[in-house]
């Protein structure tokens, strides 16, 4: 699950997967603006087969708080 979030991470915010921690901030470290930050939950969303309310997304600040939402919801997806 780690390696498939950090690979859409990457495509969505063209950075190499290398750079991103478990404790990296998406928009401090990562340099997510508001409109990447919708299309890498869209592509989770895909991804994952999951819905993440808008609620939810806002709270998400670092790769391990979405790593921590995906294990709690999604069904089927190893860590």
């Amino acid at each position: 699950m780690i390696n498939k979030i950090k690979y859409i991470l990457s495509e969505e915010l063209d950075i190499e997967v290398s750079e991103i921690k478990e404790d990296s901030r998406i928009q401090e470290d990562l340099g997510a603006d508001s409109l990447a930050i919708m299309e890498i939950f869209l592509a989770l969303e895909e991804a994952f087969d999951i819905e993440i309310p808008y609620s939810i997304v806002e709270n998400m600040k670092t790769v391990n708080d979405i790593v921590d939402y995906l294990k709690k919801h999604s069904i089927g997806y190893d860590i």
